[in-house]
């Protein structure tokens, strides 16, 4: 897990373009993302490529940039150098089918033997989050990212460069207003363009033909699935923890994680936050103590939440309010677990997948457009919760992985029949994954009904009272009127808002605001 950021010049002048230090400077604002070491290169003479660390796998040999043996000093030469965050956790396999050679145990070496090897057309390959750019000393270049977007990567095309960067806070002020998210699923290169190579649900997840098999067959597929899935999440030289919030999703993911890790003679940590009598608290408490985890809990209260919350705006660099509900108690959560691990598994995406949201069943009750939905706003999360889950933790230079969005869950989990995520007769959601863990967790856990996270933590208690005392409703109207933002739903959206463009001022609104339409 680490910061990234690089410039391509166009005409050939990376030299002029890094003269005044404005390449540096977009790596000193990631540095929260990487404390553990930083690395730039001028790769010959139409690009810069920088890096920040935050240290998991191959933490003695994994220093980035990566590659560039055989670059020759006059600018020629034509191998990769390459900066890349997230984890690819089919490194391993790959090591075993390239030919390339490795010159260390880094992750991602393997994208760049991949590059060395089959050129950006073989990036659809790596499993795993990640968002990458390379260049050559010959002038090729290919910024690419995840089919998900689980990793973030932005970019601002002006007319003599195009400069890319983890978070929107790293580019220039005179940049920011070219900014744009990089799309999921695509690589770009100067010749060729922008090329999606994958989407954010496999391909291969249309509905496989389930008519006549029992549903105990497909909830323990289920389990296998997700199952495999934590267990792949847990590669790393590092301890990882697990984000218990309580609810269903989180809880599946750590009884696994404490099942692999008791079977190695260790303790699974995990960390919780809320409210002194919030539910998800509480829930998360018995849980920790059903699996004998090592649980760790920090409280919320009103003063702390307020007090953090232009950082956390900031930081997640959004207005929307659902996303502030839920990410200021993420900010205590990740503050907490970076004093005891380096990086910790989430629930997200379950929902997504197994229809855990009631407006799916309210809204789009026929199975084909259920399916639908959930494939669309699969495809929406990057600019929502995995946005959330990305800035709050690097803010405090924790990795978080997401195995319910692993490649293989979500084929999985697609190719299920829409009538196996329907509403059970008492209106509890996502029976069928419940039914696929029965047993592994008490059956009132188990069963527990979902709480929206900000929700459940007691943070929406604390925070939505402070804007009905600072805004009216005259003022929210006339604001609304007057910047232009129809977006704006409620006075707390304005004050985040505020927030916001008074940190990146430069950004345009349309550039970070991506929801669920009905959410």
């Amino acid at each position: 897990m680490c910061g990234i950021a690089a410039i391509y010049s166009h005409a050939g002048h990376i030299d002029t373009e890094c003269a005044d230090a404005a390449a540096e400077k977009m790596l000193d604002r990631l540095a929260h993302r990487g404390p553990d070491d930083s690395g730039t290169r001028t790769v010959g003479r139409h690009t810069w490529l920088g890096h920040r660390r935050l240290s998991i796998v191959d933490i003695d040999g994994g220093h980035q940039p990566l590659g560039g043996a055989c670059g020759n000093e006059d600018g020629s030469g034509d191998d990769w150098s390459l900066v890349c965050n997230g984890e690819i956790y089919n490194h391993q396999a790959l090591r075993e089918e390239l030919p390339a050679a490795f010159g260390s145990s880094s992750d991602s070496e393997a994208a760049l033997a991949l590059l060395r090897t089959e050129g950006p057309q073989g990036l659809h390959r790596l499993r795993g989050m990640w968002a990458l750019c390379a260049a050559t000393p010959a002038g090729r270049f290919v910024a690419a990212r995840d089919a998900v977007g689980i990793k973030p990567l932005y970019w601002a095309r002006t007319d003599t460069a195009v400069h890319f960067a983890s978070e929107l806070r790293a580019f220039d002020p005179a940049v920011q207003p070219c900014a744009e998210i990089f799309p999921p699923g695509c690589w770009w290169t100067p010749e060729d363009g922008l090329h999606r190579f994958a989407r954010a649900v496999p391909a291969h997840s249309a509905r496989q033909d389930w008519d006549g098999v029992p549903s105990e067959v497909a909830e323990k597929a289920t389990f296998e699935s997700v199952s495999d899935s934590v267990r792949r999440h847990l590669m790393a030289d590092v301890e990882v923890g697990v984000f218990l919030s309580g609810g269903l999703d989180s809880s599946l993911v750590a009884a696994v994680a404490a099942d692999v890790y008791a079977r190695q003679g260790r303790r699974l940590k995990t960390f919780a936050v809320g409210t002194g009598d919030s539910p998800d608290l509480l829930a998360a408490r018995e849980a920790a103590a059903f699996l004998g985890t090592e649980h760790h809990e920090a409280l919320l209260d009103a003063g702390a939440a307020r007090t953090v919350l232009d950082d956390v705006v900031v930081c997640v660099e959004s207005f929307d309010a659902s996303l502030i509900r839920s990410a200021v108690p993420n900010w205590f959560l990740a503050e907490l677990a970076s004093r005891h691990v380096k990086a910790v598994l989430t629930g997200e995406g379950a929902d997504e997948l197994f229809a855990g949201y009631g407006y799916y069943h309210e809204q789009h009750g026929a199975p084909a457009d259920l399916d639908t939905e959930l494939r669309r706003t699969v495809g929406a999360l990057h600019g929502l919760n995995l946005q959330r889950c990305d800035r709050v933790t690097m803010a405090h230079g924790l990795e978080a992985r997401v195995p319910f969005l692993d490649h293989d869950v979500m084929a999985h989990a697609m190719s299920l029949p829409a009538h196996l995520k329907a509403l059970e007769e008492d209106g509890m959601e996502k029976g069928h994954l419940r039914r696929a863990f029965a047993g592994r967790l008490p059956d009132h856990l188990l069963w527990r009904r979902k709480e929206q996270f900000g929700t459940g933590s007691g943070a929406q208690s604390l925070l939505a009272p402070l804007w009905d005392s600072r805004i009216t409703e005259a003022e929210f109207a006339a604001a609304v009127a007057r910047d232009g933002m129809p977006e704006l739903r409620s006075k707390e959206e304005l004050g985040y808002y505020r927030i916001f463009r008074g940190a990146l001022p430069g950004v345009r609104p349309d550039a970070v605001l991506t929801r669920f339409a009905t959410v």
